[in-house]
């Protein structure tokens, strides 16, 4: 998904991002925090930085 970065893009990624990572937020261990705190950064930052398929864009050679 390409495009600018808004609010409610940031919103849905979030929103998005694995179960167990936004649970772990809220966990007492640190550990576990720090480990879904990484897991929810890293699915926002591939959702905003993945680079498009090549495929989904490109126009095909006319030969």
């Amino acid at each position: 998904m390409g495009g600018m970065i808004t609010a409610e893009r940031i919103a849905s990624l979030i929103k998005d991002a694995p179960a167990w990572a936004l649970i772990g937020l809220a966990a007492p261990g640190e550990n576990l925090r720090a480990a879904a705190q990484l897991q929810v950064a890293q699915h926002i930052y591939s959702g905003l930085f993945q680079p498009v398929a090549a495929e989904a864009i490109q126009i095909p050679l006319p030969w």
